[in-house]
């Protein structure tokens, strides 16, 4: 890389800062580090170095990204992932020939020891970051940066498929909460008739706003794909997830039609349990600011929680979430 000319842009790709806690599944290394304390972690990730770790909540998800980029030119790929990781450089080769391991594509990591890169966020011009490390996403959210904490099961992969289900909350994740903030002061009847009166306004951008922008423009050149090759089966699949329903699930449509966005499916639930969809729907990975909602999801779903808005102003008390990040 020393004789590269010109420098990697990543301003205009879809850019993805992931943890070693949410691509892999730290659980072991991480009793270690809480058990015996730094050195004997050092030690045991040193004596486990070339043991591959098992995918996490966000591998399958990743690896799914990563694999649209044979939409583009090698040289000039639409998707780029970079581990960020309170790992110092030493402790860290695990997570990367682990990476290797099992084939993916990721080149560019951070490592700091004991201190969560988070904060190199825009600079890397990215979209989205997931860690199991809760602190350090509330930290992040809390600087308006759009990060969220994993949850929920690692599911069984194909690696021979490659379609991408993705779902979101729409309020507190694509939207601002301000409607929430109605909802909480004044009941469901006020907040109704201040969606109705509001229709046409659309909402503030919300944290993932920018994500599913960065998505949208992956579907586009699916669409591209598609008009080239009428045999192009499309691969990406947006939902959104939401209990909002009629007549307040008009605003939510017509702030994604403001905003220049679109989603392939919408489900209006008015209070029916978000988890028993997803059994169903299966994405590879949900997006939503409310924890009760997670609590089901999070049984089937690799699912993530953005502790965005009024509803995440206090966080749970619990013990630390450990070493990885």
């Amino acid at each position: 890389m020393r004789g590269s000319a010109l420098p990697y842009e990543l301003a205009g790709r879809l850019v993805v800062g992931i943890a070693s806690s949410a691509l892999f599944d730290l659980a072991e290394s991480d009793k270690v580090f809480r058990e015996q304390g730094e050195e004997a972690y050092r030690a045991y990730q040193q004596e486990h170095l070339d043991d591959t770790l098992i995918p996490g909540v966000a591998f399958s998800f990743i690896r799914r990204l990563l694999s649209l980029n044979d939409l583009a030119e090698a040289s000039d790929p639409l998707v780029e992932v970079i581990v960020l990781s309170r790992n110092d450089p030493d402790t860290g080769l695990r997570v990367m020939r682990s990476v290797q391991a099992h084939g993916l594509p990721i080149s560019r990591a951070i490592f700091m020891q004991g201190r969560s890169p988070y904060r190199f966020m825009p600079a890397l011009s990215m979209c989205l970051f997931l860690s199991a490390n809760r602190d350090d996403v509330r930290e992040a959210v809390a600087m308006g940066l759009p990060a969220g904490h994993v949850l929920g099961p690692a599911v069984e992969d194909d690696a021979g498929n490659r379609d991408l289900r993705v779902a979101f909350d729409f309020d507190g994740v694509l939207a601002t909460d301000a409607s929430e903030r109605v909802y909480q002061a004044g009941g469901i009847e006020e907040f109704r008739a201040h969606e109705v009166a509001n229709t046409q306004i659309p909402h503030d951008p919300g944290p993932l706003r920018d994500f599913l922008a960065a998505v949208n423009r992956i579907q586009q050149h699916e669409e591209n794909e598609r008009r080239k090759d009428p045999d192009y089966r499309i691969r990406v699949h947006v939902s959104i997830v939401t209990a909002r329903n009629a007549p307040a699930h008009e605003r939510a449509v017509m702030s994604l039609r403001g905003w220049g966005l679109r989603v392939n499916d919408a489900f209006f639930l008015g209070g029916i349990d978000k988890g028993t969809i997803m059994t169903v729907l299966k994405p590879h990975i949900f997006f939503d600011d409310q924890a009760i909602h997670l609590a089901s999801t999070a049984r089937t779903t690799p699912s993530v929680h953005i502790p965005f808005g009024q509803l995440n102003a206090t966080p749970p008390s619990t013990a630390s979430d450990g070493r990885e990040a």
